[in-house]
């Protein structure tokens, strides 16, 4: 088994199906996650259950309930749902946890398990990734190789659940005024949802029709084959027959793609053009704050951001006076951060929107329902929308790493360059190293920022960065690259 693909930690178990992901892999860890919640809850559990649709997913979903009615864990199966549909249902039906079978957007080949728990919160909605202390102690016993297995007596017991997608669909809708749901029903509007043969393709048209729109819908099928590349990136959307341009061809407002398990979100705008994943956050946010203007979403006046989201997130706070936290990426930390601030909105650069009116978990529909809700209400088009936020060039890169050992010395001689001739103004070291420029000359100029850290969810090391332009990222990250070897 190639252990070293079993990757571990904050976002759950992913390996590949097969090699470090088997039947038996798959019911230990759903039997350590069920263990775990049993002595949490000091007796019988019920867990929420869905999976991405991917093809090998079903072999998946059956260990995974043997590994939790084993553990004594009563099991609601959802079926294909999005992640953020767990989430949702984990909380109407008021059970102790969920898992959601996926890899994400990682490759075919991959399939995950990912853990979400419920406590007592404000407002109706709590269910969330586990903290890291909480994602320690199931990793921890998942690796001791501890049996949680229960006596006949004591094992769990199988349902389905068959309207999670409608609960959803109407828990977004239902955050919004009939002036906003009225005027975008009265656009009458032309929108292409990409859903990669996934699993939003039913929660994510039902959204779409609900609020009016005319929908064209690419990668619907129900085969479990992703119909691209499955990172809702720009080299992956920007092909021929893709949502760019189905964009363009329809005349569409908008074109929206989501990843397998329909939790991150891309925005195409009306001309065409991929405007980039980081500017999901940012419209979502600008919605939420004025919605917050007008008494519909009045907490507190600050938004959680990852350490690798853009700065526009800060341009955009600060015509409202909010405050941005920034937290080490992984969506449980984001939402450590939004409880502790009872915060309404959160997220990641990645096209990941977490509004915590709906669910503590990222959100598609959330996201799509937002900017459509923004073109309305601002009257402008999305390309508009965007040019109401200073731009910036972001450049993410992915090196292979043999081993994690390495990452802590290749950001340690970050860190002390960017201390001596970088010249970094402001470091961060929360999560890897981040390093922010106030006035950049290795990139031309102007603010700019470096995050160099290992990966949650693959083996690799990402190097991000952003500054004003393309070639000024490009020559910062090129410099940063050499420091770090």
């Amino acid at each position: 088994m190639g252990d070293s693909l079993l990757m571990l930690g904050v976002s759950g178990c992913r390996g590949i199906v097969g090699e470090s992901l088997t039947p038996e892999v798959v019911a230990r860890y759903a039997g350590a996650f069920g263990g775990w919640l049993r002595e949490r809850r000091g007796g019988r559990a019920t867990v929420v259950l869905g999976r991405d649709g991917r093809a090998g997913g079903e072999v998946v979903r059956q260990a995974a309930v043997a590994g939790l009615c084993g553990a004594g864990c009563d099991v609601v199966d959802l079926g294909i749902e999005m992640t953020p549909t767990v989430g949702v249902m984990v909380d109407a039906l008021e059970a102790e946890g969920g898992m959601v079978l996926t890899a994400s957007h990682n490759p075919q080949e991959w399939n995950g398990l990912k853990c979400l728990v419920r406590e007592t919160g404000a407002h109706g909605v709590s269910a969330c990734a586990p903290d890291a202390r909480m994602a320690g102690e199931i990793v921890e016993r998942f690796k001791s190789g501890r049996s949680d297995w229960q006596r006949w007596d004591g094992l769990g017991r199988g349902s389905r659940e068959r309207d999670a997608a409608g609960i959803h669909v109407e828990r977004v809708v239902a955050r919004f005024g009939e002036d906003v749901l009225e005027a975008i029903a009265a656009m009458k509007p032309v929108v292409v949802l990409d859903s990669v043969n996934g699993a939003g393709a039913k929660g994510g048209r039902w959204l779409l029709e609900r609020l009016g729109c005319r929908v064209v819908h690419l990668g619907a099928e129900d085969t479990g084959i992703f119909s691209h590349t499955p990172e809702p990136t720009r080299e992956n959307l920007s092909g021929a027959g893709g949502i760019c341009e189905a964009v363009r061809e329809q005349g569409a407002l908008v074109g929206f793609a989501q990843d397998p398990d329909a939790d991150r979100l891309a925005v195409i705008d009306e001309r065409g053009e991929y405007i980039g994943e980081e500017y999901t956050i940012v419209l979502a946010a600008r919605e939420v704050f004025e919605m917050g203007i007008r008494g519909a979403e009045r907490r507190s006046a600050a938004v959680a951001v990852n350490l690798s989201t853009s700065r526009m997130i800060e341009d955009v706070a600060a015509e409202y006076g909010v405050e941005v936290v920034r937290t080490p990426v992984g969506e449980a930390n984001v939402v450590e951060a939004m409880k502790q601030g009872d915060m309404i909105i959160g997220g990641e650069g990645n096209g990941g929107v977490i509004w915590s009116s709906v669910t503590f978990v990222r959100d598609s529909l959330g996201a799509m329902a937002l900017v459509l809700a923004s073109i309305v209400r601002q009257h402008k088009q999305v390309s508009g929308l965007v040019a109401m936020s200073p731009g910036y060039a972001i450049e993410k890169r992915k090196v292979g790493i043999a081993s994690r050992a390495i990452v802590g010395p290749a950001g340690e001689k970050f860190l002390c360059w960017a201390q001596g001739e970088g010249g970094g103004d402001r470091f961060d070291t929360q999560d890897g190293v981040r390093v922010d420029w106030e006035d950049c000359e290795l990139a031309g100029g102007g603010p700019a920022w470096v995050h160099v850290r290992a990966s949650n969810t693959e083996p690799i090391l990402r190097l991000i960065g952003e500054a004003r332009t393309v070639e000024g990222v490009g020559s910062l990250l090129d410099a940063v690259a050499g420091v770090v070897g």
